[in-house]
C-alpha cells in the first residue's frame, strides 16, 4: 500500500479526504451470490448509511447553489427488460434549448445512486455551466440504487442505453438540443459511458449522441496488469483492486469471454471505429489511470477524434468530490460542459 502522507503527487486536500476513507485489502470471492449477501448485510447497510449521512452534510447551497436550476425526477419503462428506471433531471430554469449531459454515476457498476448526496451536488455543479443533466439510475449489480433489482451484466448497460433513447424521445418536453447530447460518467459510469457508445454503434444508433466523455473509466476487469503500470503503482490509493470481486459481481463469464461491452479494455479497433468524438479524463494517482490512457490510444488508432487529460494531484474520481476540491471539480465540470456544447 502507498504511504499517502508521503506521496508528493497528492494535493493536500486529497490527502485529508483519504485519511477519512479507510481502504480495506479485499480478498477473492467465490460467487456473486455470496458477494451480494455480504454487501447487503445489516453491517454493510449501516456503514453505507453512515457514509451517506456524512455526504448529506456536504450537500449545501454553499457547495453547489440550486438557484436558477430546475430539478425534476422522471421514470420510464425500459423497452429492453420492461423494468422501471428513474432519471434525475437538472437544467437551467427557463425555456432555452440547451445541450444535455447524459450522466452515468460511478460505483463500479455495483453500488451507488444518482439520488445520493454526492451526485445531487455534482449534477448542480454541471448544470450551473448552462447545460441540462440527465442522471440515469440504472440497476446496480450488488446493492440497490433507486431500482430495487440487483442484476449482473447486461442489466445496467441495458438501462443506460434505454435511458439515453428515452431522453432523446423526450427532448422537446425537456428543452434539450438533440444535436448536442453527450454521454458522460466516472469510474463504473465511465465503463458504462464507453459501453453505451459501443452498444449504440452496434445497434446503428450512434447518431443519437454527439460525444462520449469518460472520467477515470473502470474498464479492465482484472488487476494488476503489466500493461497498466498504475494498477500496481497506485494500488491502495482510495481503491483496492487486487481481487476478483468486480468481475464476479458483474458476471465472471463476461471477463472470461473478453466481452468489451462489459469490460471495454477488451475492445479492438473494430469495436470502436465509428464512435463519435471522445474525451478521456484520468487522475494522476489512480490505479485505473493507465487503462484510460490506453483506451484513448486505441481510439486514435481507430481514427476516432479523441482527447485525453490527466488531472494532476488527484486520486480516483476526486474531481467529482466538489466539497473537497471545489476548484478542480468546477474545472472538470466546465470541461464536460464545453465538450457538450461543442
Amino acid at each position: 500500500m502507498t504511504d499517502i502522507d508521503a506521496d508528493r503527487r497528492l494535493d493536500p486536500r486529497v490527502k485529508w479526504a483519504l485519511r477519512n476513507v479507510p481502504v480495506t485489502a479485499l480478498r477473492d470471492i467465490d460467487s456473486r451470490e455470496r458477494l451480494v449477501e455480504i454487501s447487503n448485510s445489516p453491517k454493510a447497510i449501516a456503514l453505507r448509511d453512515k457514509m451517506e449521512a456524512l455526504y448529506d452534510t456536504l450537500d449545501t447551497e454553499d457547495v453547489a447553489p440550486s438557484a436558477g436550476l430546475a430539478i425534476s425526477v422522471h421514470e420510464f419503462v425500459s423497452a429492453v427488460d420492461a423494468n422501471t428506471v428513474k432519471i434525475r433531471f437538472v437544467r437551467p430554469e427557463g425555456d432555452a434549448i440547451v445541450a444535455c449531459i447524459y450522466y452515468i454515476h460511478g460505483g463500479g457498476m455495483q453500488n451507488g445512486t444518482a439520488f445520493g448526496a454526492m451526485y445531487r451536488v455534482w449534477a448542480r455543479v454541471l448544470a450551473a455551466q448552462g447545460v441540462a443533466v440527465a442522471m440515469v439510475d440504472f440497476r446496480n449489480c450488488v446493492t440497490p440504487s433507486s431500482a430495487p433489482e440487483t442484476e449482473p451484466f447486461p442489466a445496467g448497460l441495458n438501462d443506460c442505453v434505454s435511458g439515453l433513447k428515452w431522453v432523446v424521445s423526450q427532448a422537446d418536453s425537456l428543452g434539450i438540443d438533440t444535436d448536442r447530447i453527450v454521454v458522460a460518467g466516472e469510474s463504473g459510469g465511465g465503463n458504462l459511458t464507453l459501453a453505451t457508445g459501443m452498444q449504440l454503434l452496434r445497434d446503428g444508433d450512434i447518431d443519437l449522441i454527439s460525444g462520449l466523455y469518460a472520467l477515470c473509466p473502470y474498464i479492465a476487469g482484472q488487476w494488476p496488469q503489466d500493461r497498466f503500470p498504475s494498477s500496481t503503482e497506485n494500488e491502495g490509493i482510495l481503491l483496492n483492486l487486487h481481487h476478483n470481486r468486480g468481475a464476479v459481481a458483474y458476471g465472471i463469464e463476461q471477463l472470461e469471454a473478453g466481452n468489451p461491452l462489459a469490460w471495454p479494455s477488451f475492445a479492438t479497433v473494430a469495436d470502436v471505429t465509428g464512435l463519435p468524438r471522445t474525451f478521456i479524463s484520468v487522475n494522476e494517482a489512480d490505479p485505473l489511470r493507465d487503462e484510460g490512457v490506453e483506451f484513448y490510444r486505441l481510439l486514435l488508432e481507430a481514427g476516432v477524434p479523441a482527447q485525453c487529460r490527466i488531472v494532476m494531484g488527484t486520486s480516483h474520481g476526486m474531481d467529482v468530490f466538489t466539497a473537497v476540491l471545489p476548484d478542480i471539480s468546477r474545472e472538470t465540470a466546465a470541461s464536460i460542459a464545453r465538450f457538450a456544447t461543442g
